[in-house]
C-alpha cells in the first residue's frame, strides 16, 4: 500500500521494523502522562501504535503533546524501539513495540466529543446517530464496514467467475404494486406525475432474461416506505441475482456456493453445502415460523388428539372450535417463579393468545395449577409427546392454527436468546420452500401475494387457481439464517396469460393491469425465457457476520426507526419556491 504523508499505518509495526526511523499518521486514542513521559496510543483504520514522547530527546514534540487530547489528528515521526520487558500488550498486534516520537506535527485539534470513542460506556443510540462520522471511529463499526466491503468485492469475483453481468437499473421508475409503499419523486417537467424509487430491481431484472442478458447480478440500493425495526430500512441493500433457463436446484446450488465461499474468505469458517430444506407448512408446524432458527430445538409439538374431549375447558373449546393444542419443552426453566410465568402469561397474550398453560417437569410429575384437569396416564402422555426431562419447563397454547404458530413461535425465540444456548459464531442456513401463492386479506376482502405478484406457482396447482387459490402453493423459497430471512426468490411467471391470471385473482382491474403493467406483459409477447431469481439482504448478512443486533450498525449512515437522519435533520422542509417549480401545494 503506497502511502504519502505517513510510512506505515498504525497496525502495521512489528519487532522486525525495531531500529527504522517511521512516520505515522492518526487520532489520539488515548494520552496518559507518567511524569516525564507521555505516552500516546495512535490509532487509525488499521490499528493502534504506542508513541512515547520524552522531554530530554525531543523537548518540543514533548511539548506539544502536553497539549494533545482524545481525537486530535497528528503526525508522529520517530524511530521504532522495543517495549520495556514487562509492559508488552500481547492484546495488540503491535504490542511488541513503541514509536520513540522524534518530531510531532498536529495536523487537526479536537473538541470533547459528546461520547467516548474509546470507551464501552452506554451512549444513546440517538446520540451515536446524530455524530455518526464520531460512532464510525469505534473499532466495531470499523470491522463491520471492513466485512460488508470484502462481502462485496468476494461476491462481485464469484458472480464473474459463473458468468454474471452486473448491470444497473433504474433508481427513478414507474410505481407499481410490489407488497410496500413507494417512494415517490415529483416530475418537474411532467406536473402531476411522479417517478417511484424501486423497491427492488424486479421488473428490471426480468426484462434483461427477455433482453436475452441470461446471467445478471447487481449489489443494488432498494427503497420501501415500511414500519422499521432493527433488520429494516427504508434503504437497503441486495445483491440481486436472475438467471434464465434455470430452476429452483439451479439457485439453490448457485447460492450455497457463494455463501460457502463468502463465509471462508471473510470469516475463515467452513459452512457445509447444500442447505437443509423444509416446506412452508413444515417450518410454521414444527418452529411456529416460516424463518425458524435451527440453532436450538424445542419443536412445537402437537397433542390436540391426546386432549380431545379434555375435561379443561380452555383447551376442550380450543379444539372444538376447531383450533389446536401444541406446546414446546423449554430445558431446564422449570425454576421459573411464579411472576415469571405470569410474565410469560402476559407476553403470550400480547402475542395474541386468549392465554397460557405451564407445566413444570419435576422427577415424577407435571406440576401445575391446571394438572388435577388431567389423569396420570394423560399427563405422562403428554410429557412423553413433548420429550420432556426433569427441570424443563413446559407452554401450551390453544387456539387457531395462526395463533399457535405466531404465540409458541414468539416464546420459542424469546427462550433462544437465553445466554449459553448457542454457541458464538455458529451459522446454520436452510431453505424454506413451497409457500403459498395467496393470502387473503380479510379487511380488504381480496387475495394478496405472499411473495410479490412475479412469482410463478407451482405447474401442478395452477388449475386451483380460480377455484381454491388458498391451496396454490407458489415457487419461491426464502434462505434463512439463524432464524433472519437473509434472501428470498422464486422462479418467475414468464408466460403473459399466466401472469394475467394472477393479476386478475389479486382483483387488478383490466386499467391498473394495462397501465402500470402494460409494457411488462408485451415483453412476453417477444419471446421470454423461463428464468429464476433471488435477492441476497446485504445488511442483514453483514449484521449476522459481525454478530450485531440491528442493521443499523453495519450502514453507514443509518436512518432511525422513525426514518429520520439525526445527523442530517433529514426529511426536513423545501422551500417554497421549489414546491412551485414543482407545482406541488401543502395542505
Amino acid at each position: 500500500m503506497k502511502l504519502s504523508m505517513r510510512t506505515h499505518t498504525c497496525g502495521e509495526l512489528r519487532a522486525g521494523a525495531i531500529g527504522h526511523t517511521v512516520t505515522l499518521c492518526g487520532w489520539v486514542h488515548r494520552r496518559r502522562d507518567h511524569g516525564g513521559l507521555i505516552f500516546i496510543d495512535l490509532r487509525d483504520r488499521w490499528g493502534l501504535t504506542q508513541v512515547v514522547f520524552n522531554p530530554e530527546s525531543a523537548a518540543e514534540a514533548h511539548r506539544l503533546a502536553e497539549s494533545l487530547r482524545s481525537e486530535c489528528v497528528i503526525a508522529v515521526t520517530g524511530t521504532v524501539g522495543r517495549r520495556p520487558a514487562g509492559t508488552e500488550n500481547r492484546k495488540l498486534p503491535t504490542g511488541e513495540v513503541e514509536l520513540v516520537a522524534g518530531s510531532l506535527t498536529v495536523l487537526s485539534r479536537a473538541q470533547t466529543t459528546p461520547f467516548s470513542i474509546e470507551g464501552d460506556d452506554e451512549v444513546s443510540e440517538d446520540l451515536r446517530l446524530k455524530y455518526r462520522y464520531l460512532d464510525l471511529r469505534r473499532p466495531e463499526l470499523q470491522y463491520a464496514l471492513a466485512v460488508r466491503h470484502r462481502i462485496a468485492m468476494e461476491t462481485r469475483n464469484y458472480f464473474d467467475g459463473e458468468g454474471f453481468l452486473e448491470i444497473e437499473t433504474p433508481i427513478l421508475t414507474k410505481s407499481t404494486p410490489e407488497g410496500a409503499r413507494d417512494y415517490l419523486v415529483p416530475s418537474r417537467t411532467q406536473p402531476g406525475s411522479f417517478f417511484a424509487l424501486p423497491q427492488s430491481p424486479q421488473l428490471m431484472k426480468q426484462l434483461l432474461m427477455v433482453a436475452g442478458v441470461e446471467r445478471y447480478v447487481q449489489i443494488c440500493k432498494c427503497f420501501r416506505d415500511e414500519d422499521l425495526r432493527a433488520d429494516r430500512q427504508p434503504e437497503f441493500t441486495q445483491i440481486d441475482i436472475e438467471m434464465s433457463f434455470a430452476g429452483e436446484d439451479d439457485i439453490f446450488d448457485l447460492v450455497e456456493r457463494l455463501m460457502a465461499r463468502v463465509f471462508k474468505t471473510v470469516l475463515g469458517v467452513e459452512i457445509a453445502i447444500p442447505f437443509p430444506r423444509m416446506t412452508h407448512a413444515d417450518a410454521l408446524g414444527r418452529f411456529g415460523s416460516d424463518k425458524p432458527d435451527l440453532r436450538y430445538g424445542m419443536e412445537l409439538k402437537n397433542v390436540t388428539q391426546l386432549l380431545t374431549g379434555s375435561s379443561f375447558k380452555t383447551f376442550a373449546s380450543a379444539i372444538e372450535a376447531g383450533g389446536l393444542v401444541k406446546g414446546i419443552a423449554v430445558p431446564g426453566s422449570a425454576g421459573a417463579s411464579r411472576k415469571e410465568l405470569d410474565d410469560l402469561t402476559a407476553f403470550a397474550v400480547q402475542q395474541g393468545a386468549r392465554g397460557l398453560a405451564w407445566f413444570k417437569v419435576r422427577k415424577d410429575i407435571l406440576e401445575s395449577p391446571i394438572a388435577k384437569f388431567f389423569t396420570p396416564e394423560t399427563l405422562a402422555a403428554l410429557r412423553a409427546a413433548l420429550g420432556a426431562t426433569e427441570g424443563d419447563l413446559i407452554l401450551f397454547v390453544a387456539d387457531a392454527p395462526k395463533v399457535v404458530y405466531a404465540v409458541l413461535g414468539s416464546l420459542r425465540n424469546r427462550f433462544g436468546r437465553t445466554p449459553g444456548l448457542v454457541k458464538d459464531n455458529t451459522f446454520h442456513f436452510s431453505w424454506v420452500v413451497d409457500f403459498p401463492l395467496v393470502t387473503y386479506n380479510k379487511e380488504e376482502e381480496r387475495f394478496e401475494s405472499e411473495h410479490h405478484p412475479f412469482t410463478a406457482p407451482k405447474a401442478e396447482d395452477i388449475p386451483l387457481l380460480e377455484t381454491d387459490p388458498l391451496s396454490v402453493r407458489s415457487s419461491s423459497y426464502d434462505l434463512i439464517l439463524n432464524g433472519c430471512e437473509i434472501a428470498s426468490g422464486s422462479v418467475r411467471i414468464h408466460d403473459e396469460t399466466l401472469q394475467h391470471r394472477i393479476f386478475k385473482l389479486l382483483a387488478l382491474k383490466e386499467e391498473v393491469i394495462r397501465e402500470r403493467f402494460g409494457f411488462f406483459l408485451e415483453a412476453f409477447r417477444y419471446g421470454a425465457p423461463p428464468h429464476a431469481g433471488l435477492a441476497i439482504g446485504l445488511d442483514r448478512l453483514v449484521m449476522l457476520m459481525t454478530g450485531r443486533e440491528s442493521i443499523r450498525d453495519v450502514i453507514s449512515f443509518p436512518k432511525t426507526q422513525k426514518a429520520s437522519c439525526l445527523m442530517t435533520g433529514s426529511p426536513s422542509p423545501v422551500s417554497p419556491e421549489q414546491l412551485k417549480e414543482l407545482k406541488i401545494k401543502l395542505q
